[in-house]
């Protein structure tokens, strides 16, 4: 009995069952803290994911009904452009409004911040242009078929620069979508040297900006809407020399028809639309990577095409039906690798 109350009182002893107590603590409170965060950030890249999709879906709508509804006025060339332009200024006078009403907050315009934003612009800018010109020298199916190529391209330099493992059921993932878009483009696969240089560069100046997005929203010290404020204010300052050089700006002063309030009220509301797009797509990619903002980017395509079907009548042939099945189906097994591989990550986190 006394043996037994020595060794209960025994310092030593005490200090070690109080140690393997708090460790044991410690060790439960670190796991319960780990699968707080690791559930919050689950949380953060879902509702981000379908924030960019939303997004992006009313987006292509907006401008779709634009589109349908003007284009019709325009006797000579497009407006392509410009109506980036319009709807930058507008994002601009968004976010700068949303400031003054103290909903949000970021610094002023300073330019050591707008060189090191600049390349996401400048490659936004290429990437843009690029894409027009390869549907200029190409069909819409060879189109696909390089935007599926590009989500490689973006996943292998996501590997290269960021450390992003490829999961094998990823690599399967876009081997589905690539293999959809091929065979439903398989009457109307033709390329030319032109054709082909224009979508590689396409392909190159797409990565390039989803990567460097990525890098930007790491590196520079800025809010959400701060990136949403400089992308803008740049975007506007290196394409609006492009509508002049180009001939959208006199077409458009040219073309009264379409100097209505009508259209500049859709303007407007395509730039409000865009102003949430931006910070859907740097939220996106800031929360996620640059492999998941670009393979939701591609399974945008499939609401847009059933939307499409539905308000504007558009045709859908039995070969983009099957492409859009595939599609889901590489995205589900996309999703598929991804959740899998969060689970063993916090398996060995936890083991």
């Amino acid at each position: 009995m006394d043996s037994d109350k020595k060794i209960n009182a025994d310092p030593e002893m005490g200090k070690l069952v109080e140690t393997t107590t708090d460790t044991e603590k410690t060790t439960k409170d670190a796991s319960s803290a780990y699968e707080g965060e690791k559930s919050n950030s689950a949380g953060k890249a879902l509702s981000s994911c379908i924030l960019y999709t939303f997004c992006s879906v009313s987006m292509v709508l907006v401008n779709k009904s634009l589109a349908s509804s003007y284009n019709h006025l325009i006797t000579t060339g497009n407006l392509n452009f410009l109506l980036v332009v319009f709807q930058a200024v507008i994002a601009v006078v968004a976010v700068e409004f949303s400031k003054k009403m103290g909903w949000v907050d970021y610094p002023s315009f300073d330019m050591k911040t707008a060189r090191q934003w600049a390349p996401v612009n400048l490659t936004f800018c290429a990437m843009l242009f690029t894409g027009m010109a390869s549907l200029q020298h190409n069909s819409v199916p060879m189109v696909t078929i390089f935007k599926n190529i590009t989500n490689i391209v973006v996943s292998i330099g996501d590997y290269y620069f960021f450390g992003t493992k490829v999961e094998p059921m990823v690599v399967v993932a876009f081997g589905v979508m690539l293999g959809g878009a091929l065979f439903a483009a398989k009457n109307d696969i033709s390329a030319t040297a032109v054709g082909l240089f224009w979508m590689i560069v396409n392909c190159l100046a797409t990565a390039a900006y989803i990567l460097y997005m990525k890098f930007a929203t790491k590196t520079v010290k800025l809010s959400k809407f701060g990136m949403v404020f400089y992308n803008n204010v740049l975007c506007a300052l290196f394409l609006l020399p492009v509508t002049i050089f180009n001939g959208e700006m006199r077409v458009f002063m040219d073309t009264e028809a379409i100097h209505t309030f009508d259209y500049a009220w859709k303007n407007g509301f395509a730039g409000f639309v865009g102003f949430f797009l931006n910070f859907a797509s740097l939220n996106c990619v800031s929360n996620t990577g640059p492999t998941t903002y670009a393979i939701v980017g591609s399974l945008n395509k499939v609401p847009v095409a059933i939307l499409g079907w539905i308000i504007f009548a558009a045709e859908i042939t039995p070969q983009a039906w099957f492409f859009i099945a595939v599609s889901m189906c590489g995205g589900f097994l996309y999703s598929y690798a991804k959740i899998s591989a969060g689970r063993r990550k916090t398996k060995a986190r936890s083991g």
